[in-house]
């Protein structure tokens, strides 16, 4: 099942598909995770849809998710495997 296929005309659908034939978006709110699969649909890949689903749940849950958070990625690329270590505190130059 793709994206496309499903039914979006309830806000809240009973029945959530978890895979999709290619893709998935997870998060603990819903209209983030919509966000990160409107991204897949209008062709982004899955950084895009990431990033899209976390700017979100800035808007829709403050207190959860926020510019200051901690970041951890793993992404392939199709030729090498890329690790995102952005937690802790930034080093003092970096606030200059």
């Amino acid at each position: 099942m793709q994206p496309r296929d499903l039914d979006w005309s309830r806000q809240y659908s009973s029945f959530r598909t978890p895979v999709f034939g290619r893709s998935v978006v997870a998060t603990s709110q819903p209209l983030a995770a919509r966000a990160g699969i409107d991204a897949l649909m209008r062709g982004g890949n899955a950084v895009d849809a990431a990033l899209t689903a976390a700017i979100t749940l800035t808007v829709v849950e403050p207190t959860m998710n926020g510019v200051g958070g901690d970041a951890f990625a793993l992404v392939w690329d199709g030729h090498m495997l890329h690790g995102l270590n952005a937690s802790g505190r930034a080093p003092k130059a970096w606030t200059r």
